[in-house]
């Protein structure tokens, strides 16, 4: 048997078998640099027995769940004794109802109506809820699942290949259980791409910040997911989640002017004392100052930067800028304010005139719908006018200013179907929350909306039905748990 090692982020690592029933699991390893609670998840993942139900024998009794493995004494290929039941599958009846038990594991996800839960393995709510929301978007989902796991290209690291197989995985699993599971490949080389979500302090895994873990899964994603079968080369990721601005930079001393072109994966929610609503605070966020050297002027200059949405995604993803550095006690502080935020969200006002044209046509197109649905008809002028603003609209609507497939379908798959355009209109698919003072404290949640309508909160391992009323109520005020991060999925029509 080989001796231990120390992992890349100076994990010490064991490997042990484990007896259970008239079963031995060899080779499983240890990462002594994480709870026991850890180690009985993995073996959760292998036997089906819950960790609450697992008896561990080790020297001096039973295996406590927040045990230090150096007093412990496990060592190098020892053979560990544990005894509990795993979870039964009720046998049904030969005749007679069939219970949702009784269905085989992939059909119970089905019946249920919601995908499993996530173990938290030591203060990892903050990835936990990035997952699930990611997790809901089914178009990445179905990029994942084109990406083999053999064939990287030769740009992309190997660490980066590693995450998006990982990433990749746990989707599988979580679409394929009702039970909990248990994170831990993918966690390991988050940990090795990102090792900032490695920190210890006094021997545990430190909390960190949700938003920074999304926005570097969904640039490492955005790395790997790349179509060659398109010319552009676009990521699956930019397509689905890129917000295209344009920017005008002025300077009123010296008279100076300029355009700016950028990319986002969201658009930032600034939040003052004058911001009561999200849509204010978007509005704040595409206004900045920024100093820089005046070629005019020869010396540094005061800059305003205002911007506009020239492209939209398919899903717009919003941060309420909540955490800020507070110098007098040297750590992150937390705005409070409460924010209100739409299940419905608007955002005509906020785009640049060029990308308004292109979307009043579609917007015309889901007035009538929505008038149809209320026994309202389309004015005349409307209906006869519709047939050339759909011609225009195919010949100019950019890359970016048509939408994606509305169905679960991979983008390549989209162009066969009807084109589906933009409207501007989003509905709220999925919010983030913090509860806690302190982005270094505190715990994160993902809610989730379902295919049926239905909300659930995915509090780590514990999913939880919602009403749907009761999630615009997560605006913030108190101590309770407040939205950081929402993510919108745009209402498209047929062309």
């Amino acid at each position: 048997m080989a001796d231990s090692q120390k992992g890349n982020d100076g994990a010490q690592t064991l490997r042990v078998s484990v007896k259970w029933q008239k079963k031995v699991f060899s080779e499983v390893e240890i990462d002594t640099s994480q709870t026991p609670y850890v180690f009985k998840c993995q073996l959760y993942d292998l036997t089906g027995v819950p960790p609450e139900r697992q008896k561990i024998m080790v020297k001096g009794g039973l295996l406590k769940d927040d045990a230090e493995w150096a007093t412990v004494g496990v060592k190098e290929g020892q053979r560990l004794m544990m005894m509990g039941t795993a979870d039964e599958i009720v046998k049904a009846p030969e005749k007679g109802p069939v219970f949702v038990e009784d269905l085989p594991e992939e059909e119970q996800v089905v019946a249920v109506g919601h995908s499993a839960g996530l173990f938290n393995l030591g203060n990892t709510c903050y990835m936990n809820s990035t997952i699930q929301c990611l997790h809901s978007v089914p178009e990445l989902k179905s990029a994942l699942l084109e990406y083999s796991q053999s064939g990287r290209n030769n740009e992309l690291d190997q660490t980066s290949h590693l995450l998006t197989v990982a990433t990749k995985d746990l989707f599988s699993d979580l679409d394929k259980n009702v039970k909990p599971v248990a994170p831990m490949q993918f966690w390991m080389v988050l940990r090795k791409k990102f090792p900032q979500f490695g920190q210890l302090q006094n021997g545990s895994f430190m909390q960190q910040d949700a938003e920074e873990c999304w926005t570097q899964l969904l640039y490492t994603l955005s790395q790997s997911l790349r179509s060659a079968s398109t010319s552009e080369n676009i990521s699956a990721v930019k397509r689905l989640f890129g917000i295209e601005l344009a920017s005008r930079v002025y300077c009123q001393e010296s008279g100076e002017e300029s355009t700016e072109m950028e990319s986002t994966f969201a658009l930032k929610c600034h939040i003052s004392h004058e911001v009561n609503h999200l849509h204010e605070g978007l509005k704040h966020g595409l206004k900045s100052e920024l100093e820089k050297n005046s070629p005019t002027l020869g010396r540094s200059a005061l800059y305003l930067k205002e911007s506009r949405i020239s492209g939209l995604p398919r899903y717009l993803t919003i941060q309420f800028v909540r955490f800020f550095w507070k110098r007098e006690s040297n750590q992150k502080a937390k705005i409070l304010r409460k924010v209100d935020y739409p299940l419905e969200l608007d955002i005509f006002d906020l785009c640049s005139d060029e990308l308004k044209k292109k979307l009043e046509a579609p917007r015309q197109i889901l007035r009538d719908e929505e008038g149809k649905k209320l026994g309202l008809k389309p004015s005349e002028k409307n209906s006869g006018s519709k047939e050339n603003d759909v011609k225009m609209l195919d010949a100019e609507v950019s890359s970016n200013g048509s939408g994606e497939s509305s169905t679960g379908t991979s983008i390549e798959a989209a162009s066969s179907e009807k084109e589906m355009h933009l409207t501007g209109v989003y509905d709220l698919v999925a919010v983030l929350t913090h509860k806690g003072r302190s982005a270094d404290s505190g715990h994160y949640v993902a809610w989730v909306k379902q295919d049926d309508g239905k909300w659930i909160e995915y509090d780590d391992d514990n999913p939880i039905p919602q009403r749907g009323e009761d999630i615009v109520k997560l605006s913030g005020g108190g101590d309770w748990h407040m939205a950081y991060i929402c993510m919108y999925k745009a209402r498209v029509t047929p062309m």
